[in-house]
C-alpha cells in the first residue's frame, strides 16, 4: 500500500488545494537527450501526478508528488528530525510543482506496444531540450485523455482568462503541439552518447511526422518539413496573432513614415526576435484627437494600432529603437520594437509619436505651445542619466538577511475568521512618524497595528464604527495623522467641504470643520513634511482650482483668507506635498505642476504638462526630486538649477530660466515587463501614489509604489545613474491597495492587500524575470487559508480575522 507524505497541512493549514484530476502512480524523470550533464535522471521511483487548483482564478498547478510505502513516511521523519517535512517540503523532495501554462507545451504519448504511457513537459529551467517526463502505471487510454483535456481547459483559461466552457474543441488545438519532437524514452538501458541520441531522436520525429501527415493531411506534413528550431514557431505566428483585421483608418495627416525592422519580444525566451527585416511605420491623424500608427511590410497590413499613454512608448537611442505595446482584440498583450538605421530617423519618428500623445491628451495642437515646453514633453521620454550621474562608482548590492525578511504574527486565528462578509476591503494606509503605528481604514472601520522593534507587525486595536460627531456613519475618503501622531484627519466621502477629526487615543471623531462653503477639498498634507511629528495645528489643502491654509482654530470656516491662492481658470489640480522647509509641489489633472515658495503667491516655477493626470505627489526633504505618479508612470524631477544667476537653487525659491527647464525622468516598466503583468493578470499597469522613505536626517533612496497584485521598488542611485531596469518587485496573491516606507527605514515596506496587512523587508524584492513576475504560485495560491504560522512566517503579515476592526474598544 502507497500512501502520500502529508506535507500540504504544513504550508496550507488544514484546507488542501481542489485537484481536479489525478493518475495515481507513475516515475518521474528528468531527461536530457541533447546535454553532456547525463542523459536520464529518476527524480521519484513511485509518484502521482495531478492537476489542482491555485487560489488565483485561471491559475492551475501540474503537482508530481512523491508516494511512500505504507509506514515509510513516518520512519523517515523520526530519522530525518521534526523539522524534516518543512525542510523537504522547501528542498521539493517530496513534490514538484509548475505553473500549467502553454510555454510547458505539455503532451501525452502511448507508446506503440500500448504498455507504456508517458506525459512530457518542457524543463524551462534547464537546457535546451531538457524534458520532464512522467511514466504511467497502469493507466486506460480513457484517463490519460480526460487528464490531457483538463490540462488544455486550464491552459486555455489561464491564456485567456475566461472559464473552459466558452472553449470550442479548436480552441483546444493550440495545445496540442504537434510541431515538438517525440518524446525521447525516459531509461534507456545504456545512456546514448550525444550523437546517438540526436539520431535517435531524429528517427523518431521521421516516424512521428509520418504518423501525423495520416492523421491530419498534406497540409500539416508540409508545415512541419519546416525546420524547427529554438522559439521559430512562436516569431511566426504571434505577428499573424496579432495583426488588425479591419483596414487602418484614413489618414487625415501623416506625421511621420520611416523605414525599419520589426522584432517581436519573445516572453519564454526573453528577448526580441526579427520578424520583419524592413517594414514602414507611420504615425498619422485619424480623426478629432485620434492618432494611429499603422506597420506595413511588403505592401501588407502588419499590424496597426491607436497611438496612446497606455501603448507604453520607450525610445531607446542606444540602440536606435522604439518599443511599445499592442493589446490584440482577444486582449493579449505582446511588445514590439522598431529598430531604426540612425538616430536622425528615431528623432523625427519620436516627435511625432509624441506630438500624437500630447496632442491626444490635451487636446491641443503641439505647434501651440513654445518650443522649450516641446523639449521638456521629448526629454520626459529619452532613455537618458540624469545630472550629477556618477560615472564610476558602483553600489554596493545588499546582502540579504534572512531573518531580515520579516516575521510572523504570533497569535493562531479560527481558520472561521479567515472568510469575512462585510464586503469591505482595506483601502488606505496612513503610517505614523511620531509612534511606531499604522493605521488600516476599511470601509468605516480603523485598524491600529504596532511595530514592534524586530520589524513585526502586531494588531493592537479596531475602530468598529467611524461616525461623524452627530453620529452618521461615515467611510473616511482621505485620512492624515497629525499633531504628534494623536489625531487623525479625515474626509467623508459623501461631503467634500467637510473635513473631520478623530481622537485616536480615545477612538472617536471629536471634531467637525467646515473648510468652506463654496471650496470643495480635493486632498490635503501636513504643514511641512515632518509636521505631524509636532504640535502644528495648521496644514495645507488644495481645491480643483485654489491652494490655501486650514487653521482649525478659527471660528467658522477653516480657510486662512491671507493665504489663498484662488485662479480663475479651473487648473484641476489632484495632488499636493511639501518639503521640510515647507515649500509646496502642486500637482493637476493636466499633468503640470506648480512650485511655490509659501501660500498666497504665484508659483515661483510651472513645470509643463505632459498631458497625464498626475494622481500622486511627494517630495525630498530637501526639496531636490520631485515625484508625480500618473497612471502608467512616474515623474521624477530634477527641481535644482545647474545653471544661469540661480545655480544651486531650487525651482521653489527662484523660478527656472525659460531656456533651462529641469530635464525630467519618466520611471515606468519595460514594455516588455508591462506586457508580461498584463498576461499574469489580465490588467494593465496602474501604479498607487510613489512615495520617497523618509525619515528627519535621512536620506532619499528608495522610491516605492505598487501595480496590480505587484510591489514595485526603484533604486534611486540607479535611476539617476541611468541603470537599466533600475527597480525590483515582489508578487502578492491579491492587489495591493496601498503601501508605504515605515518611517525612518528603506528597509521595510508596510503592504495592505484587501485583507491583509503586511510588513515585508525591501531585501525580499527581487529583479523582474519571468519567474518573479510569475511568483510562487504554490505559496500564493495557499495565502489564503494559511494560518500565519508556517506559510506566512516571513511576510509579517497579519491575515484579518471576522472579528477584526469590527468589535471596537471604545
Amino acid at each position: 500500500m502507497f500512501v502520500l507524505r502529508n506535507v500540504g497541512k504544513l504550508l496550507f493549514g488544514s484546507a488542501t488545494q481542489e485537484s481536479l484530476i489525478e493518475l495515481p502512480q507513475g516515475q518521474l524523470y528528468l531527461v536530457r537527450p541533447l546535454s553532456p550533464k547525463g542523459y536520464s535522471e529518476l527524480i521519484f521511483k513511485d509518484s502521482a501526478i495531478r492537476i489542482r487548483r491555485t487560489n488565483q482564478d485561471f491559475q492551475y498547478q501540474l503537482v508530481v508528488q512523491r508516494v511512500f510505502e505504507e509506514g515509510e513516511a513516518e520512519l523517515l521523519a523520526d530519522e530525518e528530525g521534526e523539522d524534516a517535512e518543512i525542510d523537504a517540503l522547501a528542498g521539493e523532495r517530496d513534490e514538484k510543482t509548475f505553473l500549467l501554462d502553454e510555454s510547458l507545451h505539455f503532451r501525452i504519448e502511448i507508446r506503440e506496444d500500448g504498455d507504456e504511457t508517458v506525459l512530457a513537459w518542457k524543463d524551462l529551467s534547464g537546457d535546451n531540450g531538457d524534458l520532464y517526463e512522467f511514466v504511467c502505471d497502469n493507466v486506460t487510454s480513457t484517463e490519460v485523455k480526460r487528464f490531457l483535456r483538463t490540462a488544455q481547459e486550464c491552459q486555455y483559461e489561464r491564456k485567456y482568462r475566461k472559464p473552459h466552457t466558452t472553449a470550442s474543441d479548436e480552441d483546444l488545438e493550440q495545445f496540442e503541439f504537434p510541431e515538438e519532437q517525440p518524446i525521447p524514452p525516459a531509461s534507456p538501458i545504456h545512456s546514448p552518447t550525444l550523437t546517438r541520441s540526436i539520431d535517435s531522436i531524429d528517427d523518431m520525429f521521421a516516424k512521428r511526422t509520418a504518423n501525423i501527415s495520416a492523421k491530419r493531411g498534406p497540409a500539416v506534413e508540409e508545415s512541419l518539413e519546416e525546420p524547427l528550431e529554438g522559439h521559430q514557431e512562436d516569431e511566426v505566428e504571434a505577428p499573424q496573432r496579432a495583426r488588425d483585421p479591419n483596414a487602418p483608418p484614413k489618414p487625415l495627416e501623416i506625421y511621420a513614415a520611416v523605414s525599419g525592422e520589426l522584432h517581436l519580444y519573445d516572453p519564454q525566451a526573453g528577448h526580441f526576435s526579427q520578424v520583419e527585416d524592413s517594414v514602414i511605420a507611420t504615425v498619422s491623424e485619424v480623426g478629432k484627437w485620434e492618432y494611429w500608427l499603422q506597420i506595413d511590410a511588403a505592401g501588407k497590413s502588419v499590424l496597426g494600432t491607436p497611438v496612446t499613454a497606455e501603448f507604453n512608448p520607450v525610445f531607446d537611442f542606444e540602440h536606435l529603437s522604439f518599443i511599445f505595446n499592442h493589446w490584440s482584440e482577444d486582449g493579449t498583450g505582446r511588445s514590439w520594437l522598431i529598430r531604426f538605421k540612425d538616430q536622425p530617423t528615431l528623432e523625427k519618428f519620436q516627435e511625432a509619436v509624441m506630438q500624437a500623445i500630447w496632442e491626444k491628451l490635451n487636446e491641443t495642437k503641439w505647434k501651440k505651445i513654445q518650443e522649450k515646453e516641446r523639449e521638456y514633453v521629448l526629454d520626459s521620454f529619452n532613455d537618458l542619466a540624469m545630472e550629477d550621474a556618477p560615472e564610476e562608482e558602483e553600489e554596493e548590492e545588499e546582502e540579504i538577511d534572512e531573518e531580515e525578511d520579516l516575521g510572523r504574527y504570533e497569535e493562531d486565528e479560527d481558520e472561521e475568521q479567515q472568510e469575512r462578509g462585510d464586503g469591505d476591503v482595506n483601502s488606505q494606509l496612513a503610517v505614523g512618524y511620531k509612534h511606531d503605528r499604522s493605521f488600516v481604514v476599511r470601509g468605516s472601520k480603523i485598524g491600529v497595528f504596532t511595530h514592534t522593534p524586530d520589524n513585526h507587525l502586531k494588531f493592537s486595536t479596531n475602530i468598529s464604527k467611524v461616525t461623524t460627531p452627530a453620529g452618521k456613519l461615515m467611510n473616511p475618503k482621505k485620512v492624515m495623522l497629525h499633531m504628534e501622531d494623536r489625531d487623525l484627519i479625515m474626509q467623508n466621502e459623501v461631503d467634500p467641504n467637510k473635513l473631520y477629526r478623530m481622537d485616536i487615543e480615545y477612538g472617536k471623531v471629536v471634531d467637525e470643520w467646515n473648510v468652506h462653503d463654496d471650496i470643495p477639498v480635493t486632498t490635503f498634507t501636513p504643514e511641512n513634511k515632518f509636521a505631524q511629528m509636532t504640535g502644528e495645528q495648521t496644514f495645507l489643502g488644495i481645491s480643483h482650482n485654489a491652494v490655501f491654509r486650514i487653521d482649525p482654530r478659527q471660528a467658522g470656516n477653516k480657510i486662512v483668507d491671507s493665504e489663498l491662492k484662488q485662479y480663475v481658470s479651473k487648473n484641476d489640480f489632484s495632488s499636493v506635498a511639501t518639503t521640510e522647509k515647507g515649500y509646496i509641489a502642486v500637482a493637476s489633472n493636466k499633468g503640470d505642476i506648480r512650485l511655490f515658495d509659501r501660500l498666497g503667491i504665484r508659483a515661483k516655477t510651472q513645470l509643463p504638462a505632459l498631458g497625464d493626470p498626475i494622481t500622486g505627489m511627494d517630495v525630498s526633504a530637501d526639496g531636490r526630486w520631485i515625484l508625480g505618479t500618473t497612471k502608467n508612470y512616474i515623474l521624477l524631477v530634477d527641481a535644482q538649477q545647474h545653471g544661469g544667476k540661480n545655480e544651486g537653487k531650487l525651482g521653489f525659491e527662484k523660478p527656472f530660466a525659460a531656456d533651462s527647464k529641469p530635464r525630467p525622468r519618466r520611471l515606468a516598466l519595460s514594455p516588455e515587463h508591462v506586457a508580461q503583468f498584463y498576461h499574469e493578470t489580465g490588467q494593465p499597469v496602474s501604479f498607487t501614489p510613489a512615495k520617497f522613505n523618509t525619515g528627519e536626517g535621512a536620506e532619499e533612496t528608495s522610491i516605492i509604489t505598487a501595480s496590480g497584485p505587484y510591489i514595485i521598488e526603484w533604486n534611486l542611485k540607479r535611476v539617476i545613474r541611468g541603470q537599466k531596469t533600475p527597480y525590483k518587485i515582489k508578487r502578492y496573491e491579491e492587489k495591493v491597495m496601498a503601501d508605504d516606507f515605515k518611517f525612518g527605514s528603506d528597509k521595510n515596506v508596510i503592504v495592505a492587500l484587501p485583507n491583509e496587512v503586511n510588513m515585508v523587508a525591501k531585501q525580499s524584492l527581487k529583479m523582474p524575470t519571468r519567474e518573479s513576475i510569475i511568483g510562487d504560485v504554490r505559496l500564493l495560491g495557499s495565502g489564503r487559508k494559511s494560518s500565519g504560522r508556517i506559510g506566512n512566517a516571513r511576510s509579517g503579515q497579519y491575515k484579518l480575522g471576522r472579528d477584526d476592526i469590527v468589535e471596537s474598544p471604545y
